[in-house]
């Protein structure tokens, strides 16, 4: 590589140029755009692994804020939480479509919306690309959880 392929690596932001294994840990986790799609309950058919997304929240996932409510310690409170990791990351793929997670792992781009892109934490709020005003409360929702089923994500 020569001095202005690496200067001009040095210039792109870290996402561009790093692959997810190879972030740091803060890195990592800037990489969620919170948008609270991925603490939504999902079916999974038992006859054909199809997986359909609800609109219930895990009780843990505040609907207004799309954030976790105890994320330090979530599994503990929540033994399924599925904990995303550089190791797990290609092998869930339920996870959304516009994940951020996972457009990475396909060698995609961010979108245009995606805080890291924007600067703007609430900018999936604002895009209407977060769950915030679309799901409900895990303990107001009907045991019957497809009842919620959605076309989700949008």
């Amino acid at each position: 590589m020569t001095d202005k392929d690496m200067a001009a690596r040095h210039n792109k932001p870290f996402w561009e140029v790093k692959t997810l294994a190879e972030m740091t840990q803060e890195e990592w986790e800037s990489v969620c755009d919170g948008c609270g799609k991925c603490c939504l309950h999902k079916l999974q058919d038992e006859y054909d692994d199809a997986v359909y997304y609800t609109s219930v929240a895990c009780r843990l996932l505040d609907c207004e804020s799309c954030q976790c409510k105890d994320y330090p310690n979530r599994t503990q409170h929540v033994p399924d939480c599925v904990q995303l990791s550089k190791e797990n990351v290609d092998t869930l793929g339920w996870m959304p479509s516009t994940c951020a997670y996972r457009l990475l792992s396909e060698g995609k781009g961010l979108p245009d919306w995606h805080p890291l892109v924007t600067g703007d934490p609430k900018s999936p709020i604002n895009a209407g690309m977060s769950v915030q005003g679309m799901c409900i409360p895990e303990e107001e929702a009907h045991p019957d959880l497809t009842r919620y089923i959605v076309k989700w994500p949008a």
